[in-house]
């Protein structure tokens, strides 16, 4: 009797990464599909149908765009208009790559899905729980923004890369003929035109919402006018249009009185934080507290600290040394070691 191969439905970018997904999951034996999600442009169709070609596997094209406008491009402006800092891939890989995404996978009779991201997913029999894991490749590392993943989800996943080095990859695809062997990687968000997000916001919110306000100092002086708290991060230094015999940075944004707080670098150094909104990988739910590498925001490196939960749902951090510029909005998640806990949303900064 023949075996059925487990059939792996790949969501494919047309980037180097994507399509040597599929070269590997193929040899491992596994029945491949591609599909690429049109979420913003088609911009990745052409390049990934003529990788699907060179790789002689089925490819489809799936329309997602309504559900990211309304699952990513809402939440990116409704966060900036709020003060914060948004994620929007951490929000994309939620609620488009492994929600909706997975979904049509297995309508068309995949088993799994599989992307292009650096991780590892290990189920261990002893917790019966799925984990997630960083990737061999310290420095592509992008489980990041993957902990909002939940078992169902870890276990119809495959992250083939996992084990490579983005060298490694970038060779493969050169040793199999691939064209998008040196393909350089995209590093803006997807649908900020040349990463030009105060236009977009413009574009997408009107002007008439973006109200002046002050700069004010950490003691509360009045130093400046700003244009509208959504044109401000945490830790900007440039294009404040202010002189003030220092190095100034923003520390702090208050969308309550319309503020935003600039003052010196040494400013933006705290060492706490509480966040909301949690999923865990490794673990049901925190009862207690737990000793963590915590890191807080893709480029930061992980750092100790003990997370406890709190009485009104969110996680309270303290670190064991001060971290610099804590953003609101942005995911915080929790390690120990290669282990992925779990993590959530900056909510607010202990001072």
């Amino acid at each position: 009797m023949k075996i059925k191969k487990k059939r792996v439905a790949v969501g494919m970018s047309g980037g180097v990464d994507s399509s040597v997904a599929v070269a590997v999951l193929k040899e491992e034996g596994y029945d491949v599909i591609g599909i690429t999600v049109e979420m913003w442009s088609s911009d990745p169709v052409h390049d990934a149908r003529k990788v699907a070609e060179d790789l002689e596997i089925p490819f489809y094209v799936v329309d997602l765009k309504d559900d990211f406008e309304k699952c990513v491009i809402k939440y990116f402006t409704s966060e900036y208009m709020r003060g914060n800092t948004p994620n929007p891939c951490v929000a994309c890989n939620k609620y488009i790559k492994f929600s909706s995404f997975l979904q049509k996978a297995l309508s068309l009779g995949a088993d799994y899905i599989a992307t292009g991201h650096y991780a590892k997913i290990k189920y261990i029999s002893d917790a019966d729980r799925f984990m997630l894991y960083k990737a061999n490749d310290d420095h592509k590392d992008q489980s990041y923004f993957l902990y909002n993943l939940s078992q169902y989800q870890l276990a119809h996943t495959i992250f083939p890369l996992g084990e490579y080095t983005k060298q490694q990859i970038r060779q493969k695809a050169e040793k199999i003929g691939l064209k998008v062997a040196d393909k350089p990687e995209s590093q803006e968000i997807c649908f900020i035109p040349n990463n030009d997000y105060k236009s977009f916001l413009l574009e997408r919110v009107g002007t008439n919402k973006f109200k002046p306000g002050n700069f004010v100092n950490m003691k509360g002086k009045i130093i400046g006018e700003h244009q509208g708290i959504p044109f401000y991060t945490i830790g900007q230094r440039k294009g404040m249009g202010l002189a003030l015999g220092y190095p100034a940075y923003v520390v702090a944004i208050n969308k309550d009185n319309n503020t935003v707080v600039v003052d010196k670098e040494e400013e933006l150094f705290k060492k706490g934080l509480y966040s909301k909104d949690h999923n865990y990988i490794a673990i049901e739910d925190l009862k207690e507290p737990m000793k963590v590498q915590a890191k807080i925001r893709y480029g930061a490196k992980p750092s100790p600290a003990v997370i406890t939960p709190e009485d009104d749902g969110r996680v309270k951090v303290i670190f064991e040394t001060e971290q610099r510029a804590i953003t609101p909005g942005q995911a915080i998640v929790y390690y120990q070691d290669d282990l992925v806990v779990g993590g959530g949303t900056i909510d607010e900064v202990i001072k």
